[in-house]
């Protein structure tokens, strides 16, 4: 009886919440603090800031309150809708037509039983060449005249459309740029793949399940984190996505930055205007620094929302699954 009441005190006393030593949250905090300040120094305070100057009609050196001046302005402005239509554009398609093509790409070289060393090599060089010059180079070769891809095209009798010169093909060509520098993509798939159990395929051929079955029930399941992480990502700098779209659109008007001359960003009509392209000269070009913090916050509001998507359809599908 009384080992029984001593055995019952001592699992009461073991299942009492441990107290916190003096100093633990300081101890915590002190660990934290380098992320703490990293998130308030480049995060917290530029996004406060921008929300404040948002209000407010400045150009680096006056600045007047003018209340919702700036939303009102930004929402009725056709240029901010054309370049969010073709930015959300991008996120739709290209972000989408990315991850297809780096996944299949990545399939094909986790089934290669020789020659996958030279492959790898061959699929991952465009991701090492700098974007102007991979930019400008795949202007040049997509040039409707003088572009071997249109004299290919023209050996088999096909036509070759006007590529970055019309407004209808330069954001599908930039989709192509895209999909060719997608080495490191592809590379991420690869090595996800590549971590998949091989007796989850052979217990899965053993019972019959075919290449498709084995595809959605084994591997789309095993690889969704690395999934997910392409798609976020893809989302977010398609969502940034500035420098290639610039470039395409001066080398394909022919605009240079000599005295004189003018260059109309989104070049064939607006149709490679993105929003960071319009913020950048909003701020920097008009130098509506209100204004443009209007369209950053429009940006960040766009991230955010496809990548909660984006995190909430995973969720699901990890649930179901």
């Amino acid at each position: 009886m009384m080992a029984s009441t001593h055995v019952a005190r001592r699992g009461h006393a073991l299942a009492r919440p441990s107290r916190r030593r003096p100093g633990e949250g300081l101890r915590a905090l002190l660990w934290l603090s380098p992320w703490i300040a990293g998130v308030a120094v480049f995060f917290v305070y530029p996004l406060l800031s921008t929300v404040y100057f948002s209000f407010h009609r400045y150009d680096l050196f006056t600045l007047e309150f003018i209340g919702l001046d700036n939303y009102r302005y930004a929402f009725s402005d056709p240029r901010v809708l054309q370049s969010a239509l073709n930015t959300l554009w991008l996120v739709v398609f290209m972000v989408p037509a990315q991850v297809v093509f780096a996944l299949g790409v990545a399939q094909l070289l986790a089934k290669l039983k020789s020659g996958g060393g030279i492959l790898r090599t061959i699929f991952y060089l465009p991701s090492l060449v700098p974007m102007v010059a991979g930019t400008v180079a795949f202007v040049y070769l997509l040039n409707p005249a003088t572009g071997p891809v249109n004299q290919l095209l023209a050996w088999f009798g096909i036509a070759g459309p006007d590529w970055f010169g019309s407004a209808a093909w330069a954001k599908p060509s930039l989709t192509l740029l895209a999909l060719w520098g997608a080495g490191n993509t592809i590379m991420i798939f690869l090595a996800a793949l590549l971590d998949v159990p091989r007796h989850l395929y052979e217990a899965a051929a053993i019972d019959g399940a075919g290449a498709w079955r084995q595809f959605r029930s084994i591997t789309l399941p095993t690889i969704s984190p690395v999934l997910m992480f392409s798609a976020v990502t893809g989302v977010i700098y398609a969502v940034q996505y500035f420098t290639q779209a610039v470039i395409a659109s001066r080398v394909a008007s022919g605009a240079t930055d000599s005295a004189g001359t003018t260059f109309t960003p989104g070049y064939p009509d607006g149709s490679l205007l993105t929003l960071p392209q319009h913020l950048f000269h909003t701020g920097f070009r008009d130098w509506s620094m209100g204004l443009a913090c209007v369209h950053a916050l429009l940006l960040f509001a766009v991230a955010m929302l496809f990548t909660l998507i984006l995190l909430r359809q995973f969720g699901k599908a990890e649930v179901t699954s």
